[in-house]
């Protein structure tokens, strides 16, 4: 069988997700007096005025915690804070500094070697769109009609109600985001022509959201084929939140946003303090002993091929969850543990900007709040964890690239080896709220008599008889050790 080819950079990439709107702001993109404060808690419709030369100028501070990959919430023109109402998808929003903002931000990023994906937002636009309007205006005599599914006229945009319903297909029925009609093919050929145009301008990929309400394959195909036509490194994530196989054979997608591996997570780290009442995206939170984990774990992987799982962009949260911090009932050393394991498992780690210094939040909007650049406010110990754990990676190819095989689940202790080539590591996680001193067995290419160095943790151990020599684990804590 032919693997799907992924872009090579995904697999040593590691991601930061931006909210553009709560980042950061320069003084050099003008300011609306009406804006929210910004340390005030977010509301659905305010604005805080981030924007994207404020990313420009904190680059610094991301390539300092190791970060060389950035995913932008959308950017374009848009009457929304989050942007996902687009009016002008060749537009960068005003706000945001606009298309010269963008185009330096690229730049400076792409100095640093630095990749930048953005949002593209296919399946609905919003009012203010071109086409849209045209409707509005001019009703059945717009030409552009069929841009949209109409159930009648006029439009029931701003006035619709119980017994004057919507009369127009919309994303889960909100009359700010009419839906296109993407079988029509002058709406497929300005959409296609818009994903290619950004590559074009330089950007590293999209991420696709709600692909599954575009329920046609050609549509997908024609868009890879579009994109990979002028960067075959693009790198195409689909917004899914469970597995999906058709969606990874190497004709639409490279990857997915992996909300099963945050579930599982969020299951196994969060404990008896997970919040299971939270529903992101709709699944319900469950706790999860070692050995559930595992086996959850372990079916994930065999999902897809090794190099598309290698090219998953595994996340703990996203502005569409509860901040993590909030979901493990506010326990720093559980967030610290999932960081741990995201870093040190396989796929593309993305951190939600301020995971990394302790924010917390409930749904949105709370989970979008503004980043705090006021140091004192951050937790300055989780901050330096996330460092040493990106760190550590970058370090370690067989962190990024090493094939992954469970050793041992049991009592809130779980522990993998990862392998690559010369290097053989081993990771063991103690997931209890006690200390615990645990004997692992290891894979067979670890021999009796090899020494064990700890590359993160404290205690050099050896092998023999099969395992490990007891390491001492404090509670919620992990450790990597290198067979030598």
């Amino acid at each position: 069988m032919t693997l799907p080819r992924v872009p090579s950079w995904v697999q040593d990439a590691v991601f930061y997700q931006i909210f553009p709107d709560r980042f950061a702001k320069s003084t050099r993109v003008p300011k609306s007096p009406s804006l929210e404060p910004w340390g005030d808690p977010p509301t659905p419709l305010g604005f805080k005025g981030g924007d994207l030369l404020g990313i420009a100028e904190r680059l610094d501070y991301l390539t300092d915690l190791g970060i060389n990959a950035i995913y932008l919430n959308p950017i374009f023109q848009s009457a929304a804070n989050h942007r996902y109402h687009t009016y002008d998808y060749y537009q960068v929003d005003p706000l945001l500094g606009g298309n010269r903002a963008f185009g330096e931000l690229l730049q400076a990023c792409h100095a640093r070697g630095m990749r930048v994906i953005l949002d593209g937002v296919f399946n609905h636009a919003g009012r203010g769109f071109f086409a849209f309007h045209h409707i509005l205006e001019n009703g059945p005599l717009s030409p552009y009609r069929d841009w949209f599914h109409i159930q009648g006229y006029p439009l029931r945009a701003y006035d619709s109600s119980p017994r004057r319903p919507l009369n127009y297909a919309s994303w889960w029925g909100l009359p700010e985001l009419p839906k296109f009609n993407t079988a029509t093919p002058a709406v497929r050929d300005y959409l296609l022509a818009v994903a290619e145009h950004w590559v074009r301008e330089g950007i590293d990929g999209w991420r696709l959201d709600v692909p599954t309400e575009i329920d046609d394959g050609r549509f997908w195909r024609a868009l890879r084929r579009r994109v990979k036509a002028v960067n075959p490194e693009a790198y195409l994530v689909g917004e899914i939140w469970d597995e999906a196989r058709e969606w990874l054979r190497g004709d639409r997608f490279d990857a997915l946003m992996n909300y099963p591996f945050s579930r599982s997570c969020l299951g196994f780290f969060g404990g008896p303090r997970l919040d299971t009442s939270a529903r992101p995206g709709g699944y319900r939170l469950r706790t999860l002993g070692a050995r559930a984990f595992a086996d959850r774990i372990d079916t994930m992987l065999a999902w897809y091929p090794w190099n598309v799982s290698l090219a998953q962009l595994n996340l703990l949260g996203s502005h569409d969850t509860p901040r993590t911090l909030t979901l493990l009932g506010g326990i720093k050393d559980r967030l610290k543990l999932a960081m741990f394991y995201m870093m040190t498992s396989p796929g593309a780690p993305c951190l939600y900007y301020g995971d990394e210094i302790g924010l917390a939040g409930g749904p949105d909007p709370a989970c979008r709040a503004a980043m705090p650049w006021d140091r004192s406010r951050w937790d300055s110990n989780l901050h330096d964890h996330v460092r040493r754990l990106i760190a550590t990676r970058h370090r370690h190819t067989a962190l990024r690239r090493g094939t992954y095989a469970t050793l041992y689940a049991a009592r809130g202790v779980y522990a993998f080896a990862r392998s690559h080539k010369a290097e053989q590591l081993i990771v063991v996680i103690n997931a209890n709220e006690h200390a615990v001193e645990v004997r692992v067995p290891v894979p067979p290419i670890v021999r009796d008599g090899m020494s064990l160095r700890p590359i993160l943790g404290e205690h050099p151990g050896t092998v023999a008889s099969g395992r490990t020599s007891p390491f001492p684990l404090a509670a919620l804590s992990g450790g990597v050790w290198q067979a030598l």
